[in-house]
């Protein structure tokens, strides 16, 4: 007589990835049909293990599809295989954000490898990335990682997506205790396709050797450097969101994210929001989607000088706007992969408002920040 089976084995990376999808509002369901796809509705549809890569697993796809949601947005969950047609002059660098967010968010858990994107981009783009991955923020898969990742930190993902990769790096931390390289000339485990290699190819080494220590915090509580790289010499002292207050070196992005007043050390190595420099012509942050409203005093000179800028409005004055940004800022369009630098057309004129806002002031992180420039 056989025994009652009331229980099933499952992978434990696919549990906490199965779970943290559902928390996240993805129903998760396996096919031999296609190989990732999202209806629009709420499923998820992965294929099947025989059809996976021996390097491939259900949460490392899974994965995958939630950095492609952040790329797209929360807006993208109510459309199929979020919004994305995969043929379109738009898919590559939507793709090349996908990978971006995923080497930052994998970067800081030590698990690059282990997920690592199973497409033919694995090879053409994420191999090849190496230091910043976010540095020419004029790239707009790079704007399009920023954001990503700014999205990582709130609901319909946080906190699920980032408690499953701090569950994974400690799961693959214990696993890569016990997991040894493959013998030379071993031969090729069971379910392997003979067609993926020559019969007489060596043993596949498992994944699990090949998972990092995870980064120790920055002494700020950031997400440290290593997870996007850094320039030699980057260091709190170099940022460009460090300033002084009564005596001492704050920052910025501290005062955002940890607590305000944070004081820093400026010898501490750079953390992951490390910026050298700000350009306003690559920026235009504070002059578009950032910002809806210019205010003009009635005294300001701008009015004499630029009437045709200014609107009236029943109780105060402000500059023209034309879209999501003031009318006087022109430039912005993507040129071949490369976002043109902007400039104000008016700018010897400008107004107060304009005059008085500053480079690398709080305003001007909020402002980078709501479109995609600084983390």
């Amino acid at each position: 007589m056989g025994r009652e089976v009331t229980q099933r084995y499952v992978d434990p990376l696919a549990q906490l990835w199965l779970d943290a999808a559902r928390r996240i509002g993805l129903r998760v369901t396996r096919t031999p049909d296609t190989y990732a796809s999202t209806d629009g509705r709420g499923t998820l549809a992965i294929a099947v293990d025989r059809d996976l890569d021996a390097d491939d697993s259900l949460a490392q796809m899974i994965f995958h599809e939630l950095c492609h949601s952040l790329v797209e947005g929360e807006a993208s969950f109510s459309s199929p295989d979020w919004g994305m047609d995969n043929t379109g002059p738009d898919h590559d660098w939507r793709e090349h954000a996908c990978l971006r967010v995923q080497w930052v968010l994998t970067g800081r858990f030590g698990l690059r490898t282990l997920f690592a994107p199973t497409t033919d981009f694995r090879t053409s783009f994420w191999d090849r990335l190496s230091g910043d991955v976010l540095e020419d923020r004029t790239d707009p898969s790079v704007q399009s990682a920023i954001a990503a990742l700014r999205r990582a930190e709130h609901p319909p993902w946080g906190p699920a997506l980032l408690e499953a990769l701090a569950a994974t790096s400690r799961i693959a931390t214990e696993a890569a205790r016990f997991a040894t390289p493959a013998r030379p000339g071993a031969p090729r485990p069971p379910g392997v396709p003979i067609a993926s290699a020559p019969a007489a190819a060596p043993e596949l080494t498992p994944l699990w050797t090949s998972i990092a220590p995870v980064p120790a915090p920055h002494p700020t509580g950031l997400p440290p450097r290593v997870a996007a790289g850094a320039p030699e010499g980057a260091a709190c002292g170099t940022c460009a969101w460090r300033y002084d207050h009564r005596g001492g070196s704050r920052c910025r992005q501290a005062d955002a994210t940890i607590k305000l007043g944070t004081r820093i050390d400026p010898a501490w190595p750079a953390c992951e929001r490390f910026e050298a420099a700000l350009d306003c012509q690559t920026c235009g942050a504070c002059c578009r989607a950032a910002y809806h409203s210019v205010e003009v005093s009635p005294r300001d000179p701008v009015i004499r000088k630029q009437p045709a800028m200014i609107v009236r409005r029943e109780t105060y004055l402000e500059l023209q706007r034309s879209g999501d940004r003031c009318a006087a800022l022109h430039g912005g369009t993507v040129e071949d992969g490369t976002t043109t630098r902007y400039q104000c057309v008016i700018y010897d004129d400008r107004p107060r408002t304009c005059r008085d806002f500053t480079l690398g002031s709080g305003h001007c992180l909020t402002a980078r920040r709501r479109v995609g420039l600084t983390l």
